[in-house]
């Protein structure tokens, strides 16, 4: 298997264009159209459809899809290897986490990072629970920086407990409350952020058999706290997420107490890349001492 086939497959399969594809890998579209063509033609079957907007998988390239990025990552390491037996640090590591550690958490360990491997390049992408499993089981992602639960299949490394709480908006009968009732979920017009569905709150909930009475959900936390300063709602969330975000609600402990466990999650951290191995090694270190 040519590994330039596989990446320009790649590129074009995540750029949705051969022309976007061939920018990216610094070739031509012409170029890119061949390199796939001639993959197509090994494997016996159409890998893309091309449209009058530019491509998209067939049934088929989508199943290929993940056997094409594993190929590749195991390219990557074997460089990695190689250039780490020659005391050289270089690789490109992609992280995938929930946006309240990728905005709190992991800019100053990446900065630190960066100061000591500077070879080493970052991908960040910031996505909710579904979108970080989805990277890390597509193997898009080299590691997640989620919450924990039985859903993990996956070597886990726990980092921190985040509380979570209630956010009301601030002329709620009980936004000076040392505490929010979570029963009180049902009866609540309740916000639900995370593409209408957020895992962590929805299993909370459903440890009490509550069943909260959902009016309006978004994809993002961000524009939920909006609705919520504008009287349209409540919502749930864990304490980190709300962190330093400047808007008019009232954010009080949840009751029953609950939390979650936030952590990082790998494929296998003993056959990770050396450049992932490290930044794994040096982020845990920094991580727990928050």
């Amino acid at each position: 298997m040519e590994s330039s086939r596989c990446k320009a497959f790649l590129a074009a399969a995540e750029c949705g264009s051969l022309t976007r594809a061939a920018e990216k890998l610094n070739y031509t579209a012409s170029g890119v159209s061949q390199l796939i063509s001639a993959m197509e033609s090994d494997f016996g079957f159409l890998l893309l459809k091309r449209t009058t907007r530019g491509v998209v998988l067939t049934a088929e390239g989508e199943k290929m899809l993940p056997a094409v990025r594993a190929f590749l990552s195991q390219e990557n390491r074997m460089h990695e290897l190689a250039a780490n037996i020659n005391g050289l640090d270089i690789g490109l590591i992609n992280i995938a986490a929930y946006s309240s550690i990728a905005t709190h958490w992991l800019p100053k360990v990446i900065a630190d990072f960066k100061k000591k491997y500077p070879n080493i390049n970052i991908n960040l992408m910031e996505g909710v629970r579904q979108e970080v499993l989805k990277w890390i089981e597509d193997g898009r992602a080299d590691i997640g920086l989620l919450s924990g639960g039985d859903d993990i299949d996956y070597d886990w490394i726990p980092l921190a407990d985040d509380p979570m709480i209630a956010v009301l908006p601030k002329d709620h009968p009980l936004a000076d409350a040392e505490e929010f009732p979570l029963d009180r979920c049902e009866q609540e017009e309740f916000i639900m952020p995370a593409m209408g569905k957020d895992e962590d709150v929805m299993k909370m909930l459903n440890k009490y058999d509550i069943v909260p009475n959902i009016v309006y959900s978004t994809n993002e936390s961000f524009s939920a706290w909006a609705l919520i300063e504008n009287g349209l709602g409540i919502s749930i969330t864990n304490e980190l997420l709300m962190h330093g975000w400047n808007c008019d609600v009232a954010k009080i402990p949840v009751s029953p107490p609950e939390k979650i466990t936030l952590g990082m999650i790998l494929p296998s951290v003993k056959h990770a890349s050396p450049a992932v191995k490290r930044f794994v090694k040096y982020a845990v270190s920094e991580l727990k001492q928050l």
